[in-house]
C-alpha cells in the first residue's frame, strides 16, 4: 500500500513539475512575442532626428518630454541630439549646406533671420495646415518673431526673458521686503539704487546687493532692457540695416546707469559666475533668465522669490528670446516625414507645461490656464512678461553685434573705457562688420 501510494504521490509531482514548465516555456514565449512587438513597432516607427543646444536643467526637462512623445506615439521615435550652444549654429548650418541636416531644430529667435534669408528653413504654412496647428493658439508678441512677409518658419516653444530673483532673508533684513514677500522699491533709476544701497547697508559684507558677472552677456542683456524702457529707445540700425544708431543720448543714459551700478559696488567686482553666487545663497538680487527658476527650485535651502525687472523709466520692455522648432531645408524630405515634424511641433508646444517646469513661459495661451502650469510656483509671477519682450532686431548679423557689444561693455566695467567711449567703440566695430 504504501509502495503504491509512494507511486502515485511521484506521478503526481511529476506531472506537476511538468505542468509548471509547460506554464513557464507559455510564459516566455508570450514575453517573447511581447518584445519582439515592441522592436517591431520601433522598427517601424519614422524616425525624426531632432536637434537642440539645451545644457542643464533645460536639457533635463526636454529630454523629458522627447520620451513622454515618443510614450504617446508609436509610429514616430523622436532621437534627440543635444550639442554645446557655443558651435551649435555653426554646426547646424554646415549640417545644412553639407546635406546633413536633421530633421528638426531648435532655433532661437535672434539666429532666425541668416536662416530664413539663406534658404536653410522651411516655410511652415502648408505643413501647419496639414496637422491643423493654428497660429492663433499663440502669444501674439512670441509669434510675431517668428513671421517673415507673413509667412510662419518656425512654430515657437516660449520666451525666456531677463527676471530679477531676490534672496528673501536679505531682503528682510535690510527692510526691503513687504509683507506679501516682494521687494519694496521706489519708482525710478534712483528708486533702484537705494534698493540695492539699503541691502549693501544692512547686509553682511560678504553678500553681493546684486550679482552680475563682470564679463559675458548678462550688462547687454540689462542695457538693452533699460535702452527699450525709455520712450525714444530701442533703435539698433538704420533702416536698411546698414548702420548702428546705438551710440545716442537714451542708449548712453541706460548703458551709464549699469556702469554706475559695477563702478559703486552695488555689483560687486570680478563676479564670474553670478548664478551660482545666487544659488549658493551668497547674493541678495540676481537679474537673469527664467530658466533660473527650475533650478533654484532644487536648492530647498534656498529661499527666494522672483519678479519681472522693475520698470526703470518709462514703460515695461526687458530683453527676451525664444525657442522654436524649425524644418532645415532637405529636399529629399518626404511628405510623410514633414507632418510627423509638425505633429510632434505641435504636441511640444501643447505641452508647454511640462517645459514651463524649466523656468520658460510657454507660447501657447491656453496652456497658462491649465492645472499643471498653475500648480508651478514663481511662473505666474513674471508670466505676463511675455508681452514686453524686447526682442533683437532682425538682422543675419545679429549675433555678430552682440558679440561686439560684450566685448566692449568689459572693457567698461574694468574701467578701460567710459560708457561713451564703449558704445563709440561699439558702433566703430559693428559698421565695420557690417560692409563684410
Amino acid at each position: 500500500m504504501k509502495s503504491n501510494r509512494r507511486k502515485r504521490r511521484e506521478v503526481f509531482l511529476s506531472f506537476l513539475a511538468f505542468l509548471i514548465l509547460i506554464i513557464g516555456l507559455s510564459a516566455c514565449n508570450n514575453n517573447d512575442a511581447d518584445q519582439n512587438a515592441e522592436s517591431d513597432n520601433k522598427d517601424s516607427a519614422l524616425r525624426l532626428e531632432y536637434w537642440t543646444p539645451f545644457s542643464g536643467g533645460d536639457n533635463q526637462f526636454m529630454t523629458e518630454m522627447v520620451d513622454q512623445f515618443n510614450s504617446e506615439f508609436s509610429n514616430i521615435h523622436v532621437v534627440q541630439v543635444n550639442s554645446r550652444l557655443d558651435d551649435y549654429y555653426s554646426r547646424l548650418r554646415t549640417g545644412i549646406l553639407s546635406g546633413n541636416a536633421p530633421d528638426v531644430a531648435i532655433i532661437h529667435t535672434t539666429n532666425l533671420p541668416q536662416f530664413v534669408h539663406n534658404g536653410y528653413i522651411e516655410d511652415l504654412t502648408i505643413p501647419a495646415e496639414q496637422v491643423e496647428l493654428s497660429w492663433s493658439i499663440f502669444n501674439s508678441n512670441i509669434l510675431k518673431s517668428t513671421v517673415y512677409d507673413e509667412k510662419p518658419y518656425a512654430v515657437p516653444l516660449d520666451t525666456h526673458a531677463l527676471v530679477m530673483y531676490y534672496n528673501k532673508p536679505f531682503l528682510q533684513m535690510a527692510g526691503v521686503l513687504d509683507d506679501a514677500d516682494k521687494p519694496i522699491i521706489a519708482e525710478g533709476p534712483d528708486g533702484f539704487r537705494k534698493f540695492l544701497q539699503q541691502i549693501k547697508d544692512k547686509t553682511p559684507a560678504d553678500i553681493a546687493p546684486m550679482a552680475q558677472p563682470s564679463t559675458r552677456i548678462d550688462s547687454v542683456w540689462l542695457w538693452w532692457s533699460l535702452y527699450n524702457q525709455m520712450a525714444d529707445g530701442g533703435d539698433f540700425y538704420n533702416t536698411e540695416g546698414t548702420q548702428a544708431l546705438i551710440n545716442n543720448e537714451t542708449s548712453l543714459k541706460a548703458l551709464t546707469f549699469v556702469n554706475d551700478l559695477y563702478q559703486e559696488g552695488l555689483i560687486p567686482p570680478n563676479i564670474n559666475d553670478a548664478f551660482k553666487l545666487f544659488y549658493e545663497g551668497k547674493a541678495a538680487v540676481l537679474i537673469t533668465g527664467m530658466w533660473g527658476t527650475g533650478a533654484f527650485e532644487q536648492n530647498k535651502a534656498l529661499d527666494f522669490g522672483v519678479v519681472p525687472v522693475p520698470v526703470l523709466y518709462d514703460h515695461p520692455a526687458v530683453w527676451g528670446d525664444s525657442h522654436t522648432l524649425a524644418v532645415p531645408t532637405k529636399h529629399d524630405m518626404s511628405d510623410e516625414k514633414r507632418k510627423a515634424v509638425l505633429t510632434f511641433s505641435r504636441w511640444m508646444v501643447e505641452h508647454g507645461d511640462m517645459w514651463a517646469a524649466a523656468g520658460h513661459v510657454p507660447s501657447v495661451t491656453e496652456v497658462l490656464k491649465n492645472d499643471n502650469f498653475n500648480s508651478l510656483k514663481f511662473r505666474n509671477d513674471y508670466v505676463h512678461t511675455a508681452n514686453e519682450v524686447a526682442y533683437w532686431p532682425r538682422h543675419d548679423k545679429q549675433w555678430t553685434t552682440v558679440e561686439l557689444l560684450i566685448k566692449e561693455f568689459e572693457k567698461m566695467i574694468y574701467t578701460q573705457q567710459s560708457p561713451e567711449q564703449a558704445l563709440q567703440a561699439a558702433v566703430d566695430r559693428i559698421n565695420n562688420e557690417l560692409t563684410k
